[in-house]
């Protein structure tokens, strides 16, 4: 049982999903789009949420929330549903394949296997897609590899049931009805309002620019509060949230650099051509601070790398990503 499903790698899970089953079903779509689209972009610092016992910090919405804007935006119906019980789950599984429908899944992707051991962690929020079933094995589409992979059965029930923060707890998911004609430029419009109002108008100050500010005020004051070995603990968890875990921060603002590309395209308005290549800048300035905690963290910090220095490129980051997101806010009025 095999769907004639096209493969795409890309750079972040949601993303390649969302834009995989929209595309499967006859809308061509990027996975920059659907990251526009989706409102994707976003950015909290979440202190008394912990990841691996350090806190939280995230560059983009919750987990479902591109898939699920993008579809209604879109006007497809979609199905989702998540199980208490694994051997229902799968049962589940099978039947929708059976019906010659992709289906993605939520997981956690320390379980599955084909991840190399040196990049498996605890994540619970991994997207992919299940596109066919041999034997015991199932077929995946997963958006981070650069091919198709196979998963055995009860590798692929341990990812879906794996435990901890935001666990998956079976969840599945697929387009049910795709309507034949689709309004694009609207829905640009549309995800672009979602990001201004969340990163410039978010009421928690720990949210949005406000939130990439509240972070600077407190890492400049890590090392004197926590000491030198706790304090790079926190810095190498702002890294791994950065720019391994989903991407993260400088990558992000790439994607979304290339989505206002598009959207310059779709929309008929050179302008959003100049807000991407700032947008690309962004995500230079939030890789410099990476490379900078990097140094702190092995070691080989400078003068130029000290606490106040990293806190001032966020500073710097969050007048830049604000004063864009404004400029934004006008343009699609």
């Amino acid at each position: 049982m095999q769907i004639d499903y096209a493969h795409r790698q890309s750079a972040h899970c949601e993303n390649g999903v969302t834009a995989g089953l929209v595309t499967h079903h006859g809308h061509q779509m990027s996975e920059a789009l659907a990251f526009g689209i989706g409102a994707g972009l976003f950015y909290g610092y979440i202190p008394f949420m912990r990841l691996n016992n350090l806190p939280l910090a995230t560059f983009r919405v919750i987990t479902g929330a591109i898939f699920k804007r993008v579809t209604k935006e879109l006007g497809i119906k979609t199905v989702s549903r998540s199980f208490r019980n694994p051997a229902e789950s799968m049962r589940a599984l099978d039947d929708t394949l059976a019906k010659g429908i992709p289906v993605g899944l939520q997981t956690g992707a320390w379980w599955l296997p084909y991840f190399p051991e040196a990049y498996r962690f605890h994540f619970n929020m991994h997207n992919l897609v299940v596109y066919g079933k041999e034997d015991d094995n199932y077929l995946i589409s997963d958006p981070v590899f650069p091919e198709v992979v196979v998963c055995a059965s009860a590798d692929l029930v341990k990812a879906r049931y794996t435990k901890g923060t935001l666990a998956p707890k079976g969840r599945m998911y697929h387009l049910a009805e795709v309507p034949s004609e689709i309004d694009l430029a609207r829905a640009v419009k549309s995800g672009i309002h979602g990001v201004t109002r969340a990163m410039l108008k978010y009421p928690l100050p720990i949210i949005g620019v406000s939130g990439i500010r509240y972070l600077a005020k407190r890492l400049e004051h890590w090392p004197e509060k926590f000491g030198p070995e706790k304090s790079l603990l926190y810095l190498g968890q702002m890294i791994r949230m950065q720019e391994e875990i989903g991407t993260g921060g400088a990558g992000f603002r790439f994607i979304y650099a290339a989505f206002l590309q598009e959207a310059a395209g779709i929309l008929g308005d050179d302008r959003y051509l100049e807000l991407s290549q700032r947008m690309t800048g962004i995500g230079d300035c939030w890789r410099e601070f990476a490379v900078r905690a990097a140094r702190n963290c092995k070691g080989r910090a400078g003068a130029e790398d000290s606490f106040p220095a990293m806190a001032g490129i966020l500073r710097d980051c969050a007048d830049r990503e604000e004063q864009l997101y404004r400029e934004l806010a006008v343009l699609v009025g």
